[in-house]
């Protein structure tokens, strides 16, 4: 059974249609892995094996009369417990929410609902989505599978714990910083941040965007038909895809990939991280691309001024709760929003108006290149039950310099693993495309994956303590 966990979403599929494996058998496969593995990373929110496997009864008797309702029909997944799903309560990650059921799913739920996907679980965050880190006042501490010491980053922590421990292959995430890219990176997988708009969220809001996490990069690209599906509720939301995204073939001769790898503020690259993406950039010159070094488009004042943006407008959101409840938020998140009370409505306005900065300064870097590479992350790893790679809630945001522009500059970016550190930890490289890119960045992914081979000895329960 353990060999099923290895199959991609297409060698899944084709069981499926040739009758040598249910939908049945292969939940209760993901469901012994979860059982012998989740104790362990504590990936998962309301986790419900019993509807799991009426979904994959009602999955394996459509494929027997040849009615499948969509690509994803009968394919396990996990989706962040901040997308909400009907019926169900959505925390936000902290236990200062109170849990009332949702009155209904939100775009990414209903749209792999209506392709008949075995939705089995929502996965952990940190409070309100706020850390790069599985640390939460509401969910159990999520672990990182690779080693359970470490951190699975975040805030999608439980959704690349759950997809690095084989638990199926698809799992949906959101970014606003790096929260796709930061824990796939960190856990090895592959994580895509989409344009703006392509994947429809809600609620919306400046950067927001939901998107896959999986183990290969056509796993993604399958999910991307179901998900990118346009939705009213998000009025960013993208025309319909007009093109195939299983065209997955590129060519890299002659592309002008831009190299950065300082992220101009914060963290500095570690030097194992350093020479991982050094030699991924070796690749696409080997494979004929034009690699050049580029300088950071991020600024501190651009990183500031985000962050008092982003502070004003939490304790906006939470200054009238009462008092009671704000003090069940972990302290860290707390510590960081008070400082939102010190910051005036023109500071805000003004921290907000960097977000244009760094559309401006992204936008200037790629009209003189194709791509950008990077590094995911600026460190290897970090402590499993530290709030964010600095710990400290006054420097809450140093790790984030390679992702958030993209978030700003609304561009497709996504993060692959490109090696491992000695400690033996994954290790990640971004690749970022121009807006509305994002099969080129998938296309970018895939030539990189080929080239590598990919990782193919995922952690196993036992070997990661």
């Amino acid at each position: 059974m353990s060999d099923l966990l290895k199959l991609t979403i297409r060698e899944v599929l084709a069981l499926y249609a040739d009758r040598k494996l249910s939908p049945l058998e292969y939940w209760l496969a993901v469901e012994d892995r979860i059982a012998a593995f989740e104790s362990h990373v504590q990936a998962l929110y309301l986790y419900d094996p019993e509807s799991a496997r009426a979904q994959a009864s009602a999955s394996t008797e459509r494929w027997a009369r040849g009615a499948t309702l969509g690509v994803l029909d009968g394919i396990p997944v996990t989706i962040k417990e901040l997308i909400a799903t009907k019926g169900q309560p959505v925390p936000l990650g902290t236990a200062a929410v109170e849990l009332v059921p949702a009155a209904e799913d939100a775009p990414a739920a209903a749209r792999l609902r209506e392709d008949g996907a075995v939705i089995f679980a929502k996965t952990t965050c940190p409070d309100y989505g706020m850390l790069s880190s599985g640390l939460s006042s509401f969910h159990p501490l999520s672990r990182n599978p690779w080693d359970l010491s470490q951190n699975p980053g975040g805030s999608s922590a439980g959704a690349s714990a759950a997809a690095a421990a084989s638990f199926g292959p698809l799992h949906i995430g959101t970014d606003i910083g790096g929260s796709i890219r930061l824990p796939a990176g960190w856990t090895g997988l592959f994580g895509l941040k989409p344009s703006q708009g392509r994947i429809p969220v809600d609620p919306y809001y400046v950067g927001r965007c939901a998107g896959p996490m999986t183990r290969t990069v056509e796993d993604s690209a399958i999910a991307m038909a179901t998900l990118t599906r346009p939705d009213w509720r998000d009025a960013t939301s993208l025309p319909p895809n007009d093109f195939n995204w299983l065209d997955l073939n590129m060519d890299v001769k002659g592309l002008r990939i831009g190299l950065m790898m300082e992220a101009g503020i914060g963290l500095g690259v570690d030097p194992e991280v350093y020479d991982a993406v050094t030699a991924a950039a070796r690749r696409f010159e080997k494979a004929g691309a034009i690699v050049m070094p580029v300088q950071p488009v991020l600024t501190r004042d651009m990183l500031d001024g985000l962050d008092n943006f982003w502070r004003a407008r939490f304790w906006g959101d939470i200054e009238k709760m009462p008092e009671e409840r704000r003090k069940l938020i972990l302290p860290y998140i707390y510590q960081w929003a008070e400082g939102g009370t010190y910051i005036s409505g023109a500071e805000a306005v003004r921290g907000f108006n960097q977000t244009i900065e760094m559309r401006k300064a992204c936008a200037k870097l790629f009209s003189e290149v194709d791509a950008v590479i990077s590094p995911t992350n600026p460190i290897v790893s970090y402590p499993a039950e530290w709030a964010s790679p600095t710990n400290d809630p006054s420097r809450p945001f140093e790790h984030i310099g390679f992702t958030v522009p993209w978030n700003m500059s609304e561009q497709p970016a996504a993060s692959i693993n490109c090696g491992f550190a000695r400690s033996g930890m994954p290790i990640g490289l971004q690749i970022v495309g121009p807006r509305f890119g994002d099969l080129f960045v998938l296309q970018l992914s895939r030539a990189f994956e080929q080239w590598s081979g990919g990782i193919h000895a995922w952690p196993e329960p036992g070997a990661a303590s």
